[in-house]
């Protein structure tokens, strides 16, 4: 079983950028989709990205498209998401979460049109975008 932990969330103003980082432990990234999902205050949950256990294919919420890039490094056992140009609509609880299989299927299927479930997820770090 898998554990995530999220860290990198913290106060930007609009415009401005934040890394998020997903480290995973008790297992190989290389076995999960990792994706990156996030609720704002008053809002339901929703995926923002997803990346395959192999890192070849990435998912892109429609919001994220452009601006977020999601990526993978599989020797510190890390999924990172670079968010840039942030707007005050992106201000939530980013949390990462993991399935395996990690196939492309799965991953688009997890995050993006929300009819599979991840099986682990973290606690979540949050992210502010305010001026």
């Amino acid at each position: 079983q898998v554990q995530l932990v999220e860290s990198g969330g913290g106060l930007v103003q609009p415009g401005g950028s934040l890394r998020l980082s997903c480290v995973a432990s008790g297992s190989t990234l290389d076995n999960y989709a990792i994706g990156w999902f996030r609720q704002a205050p008053g809002k339901g949950r929703e995926g923002v990205s997803c990346i395959t256990s192999d890192g070849r294919s990435t998912h892109y919420a429609e919001a994220a498209k452009g601006r977020f890039t999601i990526s993978k490094d599989n020797v510190k056992n890390t999924v990172y998401l670079q968010m840039n140009s942030l707007e005050p609509d992106d201000t939530g609880l980013y949390f990462c979460a993991g399935r395996s299989p990690g196939s492309n299927t799965v991953c688009y299927e997890s995050t993006i049109l929300g009819s599979r479930n991840m099986d682990y997820w973290g606690k979540g770090t949050l992210g502010t975008v305010s001026s």
